[in-house]
């Protein structure tokens, strides 16, 4: 990649450019949000709450959940240069971002999130992320949610037409005008534990929650919609 071509990507002109883009293009999605209400109780009655999802779908979540930037949320974020584009268009939705990942800042960036999570009660984290291998959770999330005495709430994305691209994650993108719903999981209360063995037991429980809701993407778009 060009320095051009780089400076570019680094510029906030060009960060606020994608935020307004996204928020434009997500904007035509007829968009349903199930299972809200339970979550967001139990952040009003102080139970910290960490939202949780696969690395292909969040970038339909990207519009909606501006709506509770009020919460001053947490995400966290690899140091890669897609991590700064993600993290500068996250910050403009509302959301505070930390950076770092299990490859490079791992620790450091979860002591933040754990600090963060304990005083503003939400979070989001991508159980996948940022490198893979698809549908596989990191240990981050458990770790996470047990320092912070949170509970992990699963959600997913589902579009009726959508693109898939041929990265680790298949990503996913909604084409314009297409049926979006973005559905919350039941509240899942992991009890914090030394033992090795119950510690995986919890990452398996939570990624069999989890594996129903990832789309494989074997075709570009639903035919039958």
């Amino acid at each position: 990649m060009s320095p051009f071509v780089k400076s570019i990507l680094a510029a906030p002109a060009f960060h606020r450019f994608l935020y307004h883009f996204i928020r434009i293009y997500s904007g035509t999605f007829r968009m349903g949000i199930e299972n809200e209400a339970r979550w967001r109780q139990l952040i009003d009655e102080g139970t910290p709450v960490l939202l949780c999802a696969w690395h292909q779908q969040f970038f339909a979540a990207i519009r909606p959940f501006k709506r509770y930037a009020r919460y001053q949320p947490a995400l966290m974020i690899s140091r890669s240069r897609d991590g700064a584009i993600i993290a500068a268009v996250a910050r403009q939705t509302g959301w505070k971002t930390v950076r770092g990942s299990s490859s490079r800042g791992g620790k450091p960036a979860l002591r933040s999130m754990i600090r963060h999570l304990e005083c503003a009660k939400l979070a989001g984290h991508i159980l996948d992320g940022p490198t893979g291998p698809i549908g596989v959770v990191k240990a981050g999330a458990i770790r996470l949610a047990h320092a912070a005495q949170a509970v992990v709430v699963p959600f997913s994305v589902s579009a009726h037409r959508a693109l898939y691209f041929n990265s680790w994650d298949r990503f996913m993108l909604p084409l314009p005008f297409s049926r979006v719903s973005l559905r919350f999981g039941d509240p899942l209360r992991f009890v914090p534990t030394n033992d090795p063995e119950a510690f995986e037991q919890q990452r398996a429980q939570l990624e069999a929650v989890m594996a129903p809701y990832l789309l494989t993407g074997r075709r570009l778009t639903d035919k039958g919609s």
